[in-house]
């Protein structure tokens, strides 16, 4: 699987691309949103891990953008999962209402662990 993680914080990246890259997926990471809109422009992606509060397009405005990319390159769209410590139960509702997965910060192993076999 080809994930994308899109997180300003060093040590979450570190933290996923370990555990991600252990169980044989191929791992891009960036560190803002408009890396992200870069990445899913030039490739495609399975799956991406999206932190909501980042400099240079934020989490939400990303998500918003995600459709928009790859359905003008006639691209696949990835499965989101939202990471945050900054989500509320309206906004988890919402985002799950969606189709998108949510992690909170600071989260288990054992909790990514079941977003990937879901």
């Amino acid at each position: 699987m080809k994930i994308l993680i899109v997180d300003d914080e060093q040590l979450v990246r570190w933290f996923l691309e370990r555990a991600l890259a252990r169980r044989g997926h191929d791992i891009v990471s960036v560190s803002n949103g408009a890396e992200a809109i870069d990445a899913l422009a030039a490739a495609d992606f399975d799956l991406m891990f999206t932190d909501l509060r980042m400099p240079e397009e934020n989490g939400s405005t990303l998500i918003e953008k995600v459709s928009e990319i790859t359905n003008g390159k006639s691209k696949k769209s990835p499965k989101i999962v939202v990471c945050s410590a900054y989500i509320t139960s309206e906004m988890v509702e919402n985002y799950q209402n969606g189709g998108i997965k949510v992690l909170r910060k600071p989260f288990k192993l054992e909790e990514l662990e079941g977003i990937l076999s879901e």
